[in-house]
């Protein structure tokens, strides 16, 4: 069997109604002939939009498949051992023209009850945000189901809800549970869970060009809601160039950001675990043995777990997310 390398993937777009055309004009991405993309998966195992690789001799496979032939030397013994076959994250760039309906997402427990796989706990990196952008991340104080409930009748809820402005380089962790969406003129890379799970709670009263609202799921939510206030629902950190910064450790993945000027060496023969880059700016060379490829802003490279040693080359300042399981 051939030695596994740095795999890229053709990324898989989603129309949504309130996608616009940053994909293309700020990432250079191909989404023709959809009007509105609003989602580019680029590196996906769920079922029915799976990701194929587009270079090296593996190109033309999906992500799922190259799981069940390569198993643990791809995304490490813990990770297959859990997952099994289906790779366990899902990485896409949102553009939101327009707000994103207020949903929530269950969690391991209750998507297992309900027999729909995986929960859905989520991060976003803002790679780019328009003058005032907002997001919507749980609630402004402390409430209950019975609060909430009134305050969804009167269509209201907006009022209790928690808004933080986006700035570029911006870091949200959004558990599982907890309500949110995203504002208008915003451009972000998320990480995931592998999941297509979501329960939209309110849709701003929107309807399509046919004049037909998009379906609620405002009884499945209820019980999926963590009414919980932590003290922050920003993740801080310092950027210090030439160092990895950790951003989120979560017991579905981990991320660390990546920003350099010069050459940087990883060691990974002490993790188990596949690892994905994800570029959110500039360009990079990432050499694997005898394998050499280029990543720039908008485009993820998967790490196989048999890699141990790396050495990432930028062309100027740039910055990566570097997300693996730990």
């Amino acid at each position: 069997m051939n030695e596994l390398y740095p795999m890229k993937f053709k990324p898989r777009f989603k129309d949504k109604i309130w996608g616009g055309d940053r994909m293309k004009t700020i990432l250079g991405m191909d989404y023709s002939p959809l009007p509105n993309c609003g989602e580019a998966w680029v590196l996906s195992g769920v079922p029915g939009s799976g990701t194929k690789v587009t270079n090296g001799f593996l190109q033309g496979n999906e992500l799922n498949e190259l799981v069940e032939i390569y198993m643990e030397d791809l995304v490490g013994e813990a990770a297959f051992d859990r997952y099994g076959n289906e790779f366990p994250l899902l990485v896409k760039f949102i553009d939101s023209n327009d707000s994103l309906s207020i949903q929530v997402h269950p969690d391991d427990a209750l998507a297992a009850r309900r027999g729909i796989g995986n929960g859905k706990s989520e991060m976003w990196y803002i790679l780019e945000a328009e003058p005032g952008a907002e997001i919507i991340s749980g609630f402004n104080r402390k409430t209950d189901a019975k609060t909430y409930l009134e305050f969804l009748g009167k269509n209201k809820l907006t009022e209790i809800l928690n808004k933080e402005k986006a700035h570029k380089g911006d870091v949200f962790y959004i558990p599982a549970g907890r309500v949110h969406a995203l504002g208008p003129g915003i451009l972000l890379a998320e990480i995931q869970q592998t999941s297509d799970t979501t329960y939209r709670i309110y849709d701003w009263d929107r309807v399509d060009e046919k004049g037909k609202a998009r379906e609620l799921h405002q009884d499945l939510a209820l019980e999926a809601i963590d009414f919980t206030v932590p003290d922050s629902y920003r993740t801080t950190y310092r950027k210090v160039l030439n160092q990895t910064t950790p951003l989120i450790d979560s017991p579905h993945f981990t991320t660390q950001i990546l920003a350099f000027d010069k050459a940087i060496r990883k060691d990974y023969s002490a993790l188990d675990s596949f690892v994905i880059y994800v570029c959110v700016e500039g360009t990079i060379k990432v050499e694997c043995g005898s394998s050499l490829e280029s990543l720039k802003k908008g485009e993820v490279l998967l790490i196989p777990a048999t890699a141990e040693n790396i050495i990432l080359s930028p062309s100027k300042e740039s910055r990566i997310l570097e997300v693996f399981i730990s």
